[in-house]
């Protein structure tokens, strides 16, 4: 218990570090971000998701830009008695292309996400800090046009996860899932 505890802090002290010098995708491009993603991989060391993670399955998202320069978000995911769960939120831009900003009202926190790696017919590598109580916390997703991740997007998406602070075991490549049919 007491090791475990050390190494949260420890890498929680390299999210702190690292967080501050991540930044967006150069030449961000916001049409190129629209449409359906699948949100294959995920990875935090924030306790909710130690706590889920096991139980963790691949989702949807469709991001949807807005005519003032905002993002919204709509996430979507089958649970496994045909039921869905969904949440969406307006990502409100910011002056650095490729971050944005939003509160969470289910989770009453604050986010900061940018958009890190982006090939737009492909994947894309988002880094969010989120902030609740004055207490941050790392969430790195990664999203494809497809279901599949081949070995090298992986590879691509534990070292950045790494490289945040965030310790290989909360380093997560999601099971296929089901979809949740159109809202």
């Amino acid at each position: 218990m007491r090791n475990t505890l050390l190494r949260m802090l420890a890498a929680l002290m390299c999210v702190l570090a690292a967080c501050a010098d991540v930044m967006p995708v150069k030449d961000f491009n916001m049409e190129k971000m629209a449409g359906k993603w699948y949100l294959t991989g995920f990875a935090s060391n924030a306790q909710w998701f130690v706590n889920h993670k096991a139980n963790m399955k691949m989702g949807t998202a469709l991001l949807t830009p807005t005519d003032t320069g905002d993002l919204d978000l709509s996430y979507a995911n089958l649970n496994a008695d045909g039921s869905c769960w969904r949440m969406t939120h307006l990502a409100r831009k910011t002056d650095t292309p490729g971050r944005f900003t939003f509160h969470s009202q289910a989770w009453n926190n604050d986010n900061d996400m940018r958009v890190v790696d982006v090939v737009y017919d492909d994947y894309a590598l988002v880094h969010t800090i989120k902030t609740k109580e004055g207490v941050s916390e790392v969430l790195n997703k990664l999203y494809r046009r497809t279901p599949d991740t081949s070995a090298v997007l992986q590879q691509k998406f534990t070292q950045f996860s790494l490289d945040s602070g965030i310790l290989p075991e909360n380093i997560v490549i999601l099971p296929k899932n089901g979809e949740c049919p159109e809202a």
